[in-house]
């Protein structure tokens, strides 16, 4: 049986109304480093492996937790954040500024299509979480991934509603479902693989900072 709790990274200067650059570096608040060592205690038996996405904020929330389990071998994998707005355009700029062109993006459906150099396609997000759930797959025991909340919803997705086709209905179920079911900063999705099929243990927070993230 393997068991996976995908962590969202916690609170960083974007979340917090903050502008930003590089969709990589954006670094986490003092909330957010909290958030992290809440996290990190809230862990009560080492994990079998530590899965982290590329990007710091998810690297920052690890650190605490790769402190306490020194043992457990580290991986990074490609399950960073979803990146559809061009970072070019998106320079110093905050999340409220970039709101009518993530509605623009949504809007427009279009699964295949690619906003230049540094961005993906819907269809390439789809792709990659389900290269993270097939690499999980050949896992046993305990994993931890501290990873990005649309990230995680696309892999909630494909679980819970399993999409047969990747084309702009699906991206417009997969945009409700993340608007619906959201996942706060330091909460976690829980899964398990029986060896057949992925099964949701549910969402719940690391620590009583999440839960005060999701009263907010």
């Amino acid at each position: 049986m393997l068991t996976v709790t995908w962590i969202r990274h916690g609170e960083s200067a974007a979340n917090a109304g903050g502008a930003s650059s590089d969709p990589a570096l954006i670094p986490l608040t003092e909330r957010g480093r909290a958030q992290a060592q809440a996290i990190a205690e809230s862990i009560e038996a080492a994990p079998d492996l530590i899965v982290m996405s590329p990007f710091t904020r998810a690297q920052d929330t690890a650190a605490p937790t790769l402190r306490k389990f020194p043992a457990t071998p580290v991986q990074v994998w490609p399950v960073e954040e979803f990146t559809y707005l061009s970072p070019v355009d998106c320079m110093n700029t905050t999340a409220a500024q970039r709101r009518p062109w993530v509605q623009a993006y949504w809007h427009a459906g279009e699964p295949d299509h690619s906003n230049g150099p540094g961005t993906e396609s819907f269809h390439g997000l789809v792709l990659r979480a389900q290269t993270a759930l097939q690499q999980l797959q050949g896992k046993t025991g305990s994993v931890l991934v501290f990873g990005h909340g649309q990230f995680m919803q696309v892999v909630r997705w494909l679980i819970l509603l399993a999409p047969q086709r990747i084309d702009a209905a699906a991206m417009g179920s997969f945009r409700g479902f993340d608007e619906v079911n959201p996942i706060v900063n330091g909460e976690a999705v829980c899964f398990t693989f029986d060896g057949m099929r992925w099964s949701s243990a549910g969402v719940f927070c690391r620590s009583e900072l999440a839960r005060d993230e999701r009263q907010r």
